[in-house]
């Protein structure tokens, strides 16, 4: 038997609908873990049917810290008005400005990076490779290059308000709750070098 204060627990957790959580909590057989998990692979299955629809809408927010030398300005785009004029979405928007403000990152996609950023890192990723057998060498250069260019990509970054996500997760999130494709159009860090 579910009750109304787990569903309510898994709703404050993830934000989406009731209905969405009281099913994910019946699918998990009432644990709140298991449900969560079903819900970020729904979130991703959402995600991937919304990919090719229209974004006609947005907002761009800005971040400034408190110190006034740091700040970032985000694009988050989306299907319609009524989503785009949504707090909760212009909350999010703030949130990744916040994200970028602290993070400072060079890409919003792996896909984004540079052949001259990859050459640069697998130059010396190869030196830290030499000596080890030659079947695993692809492997662990790939790792390597991977988790260096994790933290200079803006989706693929730790959510810095919940380490549970990844920045594209919490988009993940977003697009279940809305029920629209969200994406990070553009966003650029200001800071004042002394």
């Amino acid at each position: 038997m579910i009750t109304t204060e787990q569903v309510k627990e898994l709703r404050d957790k993830t934000g989406v609908s009731i209905m969405q959580c009281k099913k994910a909590l019946e699918d998990a057989g009432g644990d709140i873990e298991k449900a969560l998990v079903l819900l970020k692979k729904k979130g991703a299955e959402i995600a991937d049917k919304k990919g090719d629809r229209t974004l006609g809408a947005g907002v761009v927010q800005a971040y400034i810290h408190t110190s006034g030398t740091i700040g970032a300005m985000v694009e988050l785009l989306c299907e319609t008005d009524f989503v785009a004029k949504n707090e909760e979405f212009k909350a999010l928007a703030y949130d990744i400005a916040m994200q970028v403000a602290a993070t400072k990152p060079e890409f919003l996609q792996m896909s984004d990076i540079t052949d001259e950023a990859k050459e640069k890192a697998r130059e010396v990723f190869m030196k830290e490779v030499e000596g080890k057998p030659e079947e695993m060498k692809a492997q662990i250069l790939e790792g390597k290059m991977n988790a260096y260019f994790k933290d200079m990509v803006l989706l693929q970054q730790t959510f810095i308000k919940d380490d549970s996500l990844t920045v594209e997760g919490k988009i993940s999130n977003a697009i279940q709750k809305f029920g629209e494709k969200v994406v990070v159009g553009k966003f650029a860090r200001f800071a004042i070098v002394g």
